[in-house]
């Protein structure tokens, strides 16, 4: 029997599993150059922030009603805060250690593709520690091309770490 998988829009009542899998992603990998886990009050003042901006959230659900578990999320945001940016964006894309591997990360990777192509956007940054080669595959496998690596950019658990720049053209001028 296969997994079920839909992606949705993340609601306030998916910010405990969305927090566990942020937080866990903090404890084990360094795809957050921060030691320090995140509450739940501060997850929810963001999931707030990228409503008011109007930036989605979607999560990936398994599982029947009753039943569902998110196995992901991913959101995008304004690239910086300068007006000259409002056409770009950056992403963040995270999955569930039980469920990685099996193609979740691809589908909230096109959703997060075809929302940012229904808005109107031209530009979406992937920025991705050097050492997580699967996320790098997967973004390539989406268009995505490396534009610069940022050596020794963060500093965690002790050891330097150099940030990888993707980008993903979305509009053709």
């Amino acid at each position: 029997m296969s997994v079920s998988k839909t992606i949705r829009p993340a609601q306030e009542k998916d910010l405990p599993e969305i927090l566990a899998i942020y937080n866990d992603a903090i404890c084990t990998t360094n795809a957050v150059y921060t030691e320090t886990q995140t509450t739940l009050e501060e997850r929810k003042a963001w999931f707030l922030r990228q409503q008011e901006a109007g930036f989605p959230i979607f999560v990936a659900i398994t599982g029947r009603n009753d039943q569902e578990k998110i196995a992901g999320f991913g959101t995008f945001g304004q690239f910086r805060p300068w007006a000259g940016f409002k056409y770009s964006v950056e992403h963040s894309l995270y999955i569930n250690r039980a469920f990685q591997g099996q193609g979740f990360g691809g589908l909230i990777l096109n959703r997060l593709l075809e929302e940012a192509v229904k808005m109107k956007l031209h530009l979406m940054v992937a920025g991705i520690d050097s050492g997580n080669k699967a996320s790098i595959r997967l973004h390539e496998k989406f268009g995505f091309t490396s534009v610069g690596l940022l050596k020794e950019a963060g500093y965690k658990n002790g050891q330097w770490l150099d940030l990888n720049f993707m980008q993903k053209m979305l509009t053709v001028r």
